[in-house]
C-alpha cells in the first residue's frame, strides 16, 4: 500500500504530514458535531447547523484523504529506526488500511443516505449531486451501516493514536517523531 522506504531522512514529507494531522483536526471536528448536536431540540436551528457541519466535514475528509492517499503514493516513507518486529509491522498496515476504509467509506456512507433520504447534500455553498435515487427504507438501512462505523471509528482512531504513544514513551521508537511537525 505504501511507497518505498526512504533511508535518507527520518520523517515524512510536510505535506503528509500536514494532511495527516488536518484529518485528525476533521475527524474530532466530525465526532463533535455528532456529540453536541444532543444539546439542541430535534428540528431546532442549532441540531440543523450541526448536521450541516457534520455533512460537510465528513465530505471534506474525502478530499483531503485522496490527496492523502496520493501523497503517500508518490513519497517515500521513512523507516523506523530501531526497526520495529515484522508481526508489527503487518500490524501498522492493517490498521492503516482499516482507517482509509473508514476515512473513505464514512463519507461515501453519509452521501448515500442524504442521497436515499431525498436530503441535499451540502458542501461549502455547494450542493452535491444525490448518488442515488430516493428511498427512504435505504437510506435508514445506510444510516445504520454508518453509525455503526463511527462507533468502530472510535476504536480504531483510539488505537492508533495509544500504537504511535506506546512506541514513543515505552519502545522509544521514531514511529510517532516521523509524523510530528519539524520544530
Amino acid at each position: 500500500m505504501y511507497a518505498k522506504y526512504n533511508t535518507g531522512t527520518a520523517k515524512y514529507g510536510s505535506l503528509t504530514i500536514g494532511l495527516h494531522w488536518l484529518t485528525l483536526l476533521l475527524l474530532i471536528a466530525i465526532y463533535a458535531t455528532m456529540e453536541l448536536r444532543g444539546i439542541f431540540p430535534k428540528g431546532s436551528d442549532g441540531r440543523n447547523g450541526m448536521m450541516m457541519w457534520h455533512y460537510m466535514l465528513g465530505l471534506s475528509v474525502l478530499a483531503v484523504v485522496t490527496l492523502r492517499l496520493a501523497a503517500r503514493w508518490f513519497s517515500a516513507t521513512p523507516p523506523i529506526q530501531p526497526p520495529p518486529p515484522r508481526w508489527q509491522m503487518v500490524f501498522a498496515s492493517v490498521m492503516h488500511v482499516a482507517l482509509y476504509a473508514l476515512m473513505i467509506g464514512m463519507p461515501i456512507l453519509g452521501w448515500l443516505t442524504l442521497s436515499a433520504a431525498g436530503k441535499p447534500i451540502p458542501f461549502f455553498g455547494l450542493e452535491l449531486p444525490a448518488l442515488i435515487s430516493q428511498n427512504k427504507e435505504l437510506a435508514s438501512q445506510i444510516k445504520e451501516v454508518h453509525e455503526t462505523c463511527a462507533t468502530i471509528g472510535y476504536f480504531l482512531i483510539g488505537l492508533h493514536a495509544v500504537a504511535g504513544l506506546f512506541h514513543h514513551y515505552v519502545v522509544r521508537d521514531t514511529t510517532l517523531r516521523r509524523m510530528l511537525p519539524s520544530k
